[in-house]
């Protein structure tokens, strides 16, 4: 690869803001060899890697309010509502923006549950054995605006 001057380079640890600038005024300029391509890559990998983090912490958050809204239905109020409805509607938005993640939801959601089970538990200071071990919903319920699980009487 052509060697970076050392000043880009420099400017992608110091000044990320100013890096992002300067790199596309660089590719719009067709000045290609100016390019640090290496943090361009890494940067691009990146971009895969957090919709795939925030796709999984939405649906922890999610399976989290599911199961506070099972398990302790005397509790309800419409912030858990709000909160069950964001975080479908901000799963769809990123499910619509990046098709190719379609099956990652149902790809992580034992490993999901068992973080909203976690918290679950710690936020309604229930038994963490007082929920299944496994996920109760299926990921079309999760994932479905109109699913509310049925109360569980404690």
């Amino acid at each position: 690869m052509t060697q970076i001057p050392k000043s880009a380079a420099q400017l992608y640890e110091t000044d990320f803001a100013a890096w992002t600038e300067k790199t596309v005024q660089l590719i719009r300029a067709g000045q290609f060899g100016q390019v640090d391509w290496d943090a361009v890559i890494e940067e691009i990998e990146s971009l895969g890697r957090s919709e795939r983090r925030e796709l999984k912490s939405r649906l922890e958050v999610l399976l989290q309010h599911l199961l506070k809204w099972q398990y302790q239905s005397s509790l309800r109020s419409g912030s858990w509502r709000n909160t069950i409805d964001e975080q479908r509607h901000k799963i769809a938005d990123l499910l619509q923006e990046s098709p190719s993640l379609k099956s990652y939801p149902e790809e992580v959601l034992a490993q999901c549950y068992h973080r909203g089970l976690k918290a679950a538990s710690n936020e309604t200071e229930l038994p963490i054995n007082t929920f299944p071990m496994e996920c109760p919903y299926s990921i079309a319920q999760v994932l479905d605006g109109e699913f509310l699980p049925d109360i569980i009487d404690l």
